[in-house]
């Protein structure tokens, strides 16, 4: 019976994760399942710039691929992935905030607040770092809030 009542409970706990990984790939920002265009998370905190990583060494954490520069960086990103996974799933903050929408994201447009990574839509003439900039805080609030709702 003891193994019946284990069986049971490492089944829920699984089906828990995978639902938890679907959720994520469905609402986060990614390209065949990686986040923040193949970007390293790692280096724009010890390097304070966008490095493209490469796939030989890749991670998946919670159905969210990431890659990175290096493996020290890769080692790095394992300990404590939370401190580095880009916020509101990847998605542009300046719109989140203002809008609470989904937008694309140029990976080299970003800001570190609070020891959080931050991404930015920047084209066709518009930068909205430069519009966030303006008015962080009070964006920062609402982009938290919106995605509360979109991220359930």
């Amino acid at each position: 019976m003891k193994k019946l009542v284990l069986l049971l409970l490492i089944l829920v706990s699984v089906h828990s994760f995978a639902q938890n990984d679907a959720k994520r790939i469905s609402q986060y920002n990614l390209e065949n399942k990686t986040a923040i265009q193949g970007y390293d998370p790692v280096a724009y905190f010890n390097q304070g710039k966008a490095v493209k990583g490469k796939k030989e060494f890749s991670v998946s954490y919670q159905g969210v691929g990431y890659n990175f520069s290096s493996n020290e960086n890769k080692t790095a990103f394992l300990k404590n992935p939370s401190k580095y996974e880009p916020q509101y799933g990847g998605w542009c903050a300046y719109a989140m905030g203002s809008s609470g929408e989904k937008v694309e994201i140029n990976p080299e447009t970003f800001k570190i607040v609070d020891n959080k990574l931050y991404l930015f839509y920047n084209a066709y003439f518009n930068n909205t770092l430069k519009s966030w900039n303006k008015d962080e805080d009070n964006l920062k609030t609402k982009a938290d809030n919106n995605w509360r709702k979109i991220y359930k």
